[in-house]
């Protein structure tokens, strides 16, 4: 019996990195973005990378770090990429995950600046398999995810008309700052308003960004009591966001304090992580924050995939890591690029009755328009991408 003859070896095109190209984008928030601690995002610089290889793939990163917001900053992105660049220029990009690895053994810390790269990574893997990078995360689980709307601090009759704006566009989850006046009976009433304004069935959560104690974040929170409502990170360590769940009996989402696999085990163990903000420049990029997806799979909480801010290279990103997760574990995801302007991409994922769906071409799926981008601040090696 004859048997087929063993395939001929075709030896893979070259995917090693060539080039690496930085530049800072200014984004402008559409309206005036308050948080509590004088925190705030109205201008901020979003950090753009791409890394061409030899074989002409161009894979696209971002991260845009929030002034005061944790430990990154927008000018810190291209020093650090020259630090990396002896580790980067040369080494093969397919797989991400290996070459993310050698990077924290040449350049410990620093995960904002990896998150960008890693991201780069993930895309030309995809674009060399021909595929969506959701089909690389898990496969796809959802046609489309939920948005959240997020309510910039101001007076409590105004979020209640933003609120009821957002909900006539199809939102149905609604984050409103809290904190930014430091009153505490202000933020109740933002909370009441806010429930009032939406109705019985949305879900509402206040969010502090660390920015209140954990007695102000309780005399909210026993105000609020008898309302459906969720409360976010009130406080800058898990321990006294555990304090005020444990307090007011109310549902907690965690974001800040929560960057990493001991972090997460310990807010599950204090009984304080029913919900928690996967954000990929908080954890590295792509790679780390699969990994800290599928712990939050076995421990319990629900789960909103986003990033810090940005525009539509980091909500592509990841809107992939959502759709490739168990819809029924995902709380919201978030429309970045709805929050500023320029766009990055014209063919940018857009939020269509308070949904939005994740890019379909192959790798992150997003042309990325260089003509906003402006002159670059770093260039190293060769062939960069083209228009």
């Amino acid at each position: 019996m004859k048997t087929a003859a063993p395939a001929t070896f075709r030896p893979a095109a070259d995917h090693r990195i060539a080039g690496l190209t930085v530049w800072q984008v200014p984004l402008t928030a559409h309206t005036g973005y308050h948080m509590a601690s004088g925190k705030s995002c109205e201008t901020v610089e979003s950090i753009v990378v791409a890394v061409t290889t030899a074989s002409g793939l161009t894979g696209w990163g971002e991260v845009c770090p929030i002034p005061h917001y944790l430990p990154a900053y927008a000018g810190g992105v291209a020093p650090a990429v020259e630090e990396l660049a002896p580790v980067l220029l040369g080494a093969d990009p397919i797989g991400a995950e290996g070459l993310t690895a050698r990077l924290d053994a040449w350049l410990p810390g620093h995960v904002y600046v990896k998150s960008a790269l890693d991201i780069a990574f993930w895309d030309i893997t995809a674009q060399a398999a021909g595929l969506p990078l959701y089909a690389l995360l898990g496969g796809r689980r959802a046609a489309d995810l939920p948005l959240y709307h997020s309510i910039t601090c101001i007076d409590p009759h105004e979020m209640a008309r933003i609120a009821r704006e957002a909900q006539a566009e199809g939102i149905a989850q609604f984050q409103a700052k809290l904190g930014a006046d430091a009153d505490w009976q202000a933020d109740v009433a933002r909370l009441r308003l806010v429930r009032e304004a939406v109705g019985e069935s949305p879900l509402v959560y206040g969010d502090w960004n660390c920015g209140a104690t954990s007695l102000t974040a309780t005399r909210v929170g026993r105000a609020v009591a008898d309302l459906d409502v969720m409360l976010e990170q009130p406080c800058a360590t898990i321990a006294d966001c555990a304090r005020v769940r444990a307090a007011t009996g109310l549902a907690m989402k965690l974001d800040e304090t929560v960057h990493d696999t001991a972090s997460l085990l310990e807010a599950h163990e204090r009984g304080c992580l029913d919900a928690v903000a996967l954000k990929l420049s908080k954890f590295g990029g792509l790679s780390a924050l699969r990994r800290a997806r599928d712990l939050c799979l076995y421990l319990g909480p629900m789960m909103c995939i986003e990033d810090t801010w940005g525009s539509d290279i980091a909500t592509a990103a990841a809107l992939h890591l959502g759709a490739a997760t168990d819809p029924n574990r995902v709380l919201n995801v978030c429309d970045l690029s709805g929050y500023v302007a320029p766009r990055l991409a014209p063919d940018g994922p857009v939020r269509r009755d308070g949904r939005i769906a994740p890019p379909e071409g192959p790798g992150l799926g997003v042309t990325v328009d260089l003509a906003v981008l402006g002159d670059p601040v770093l260039t190293l090696g060769e062939g960069g991408p083209t228009a």
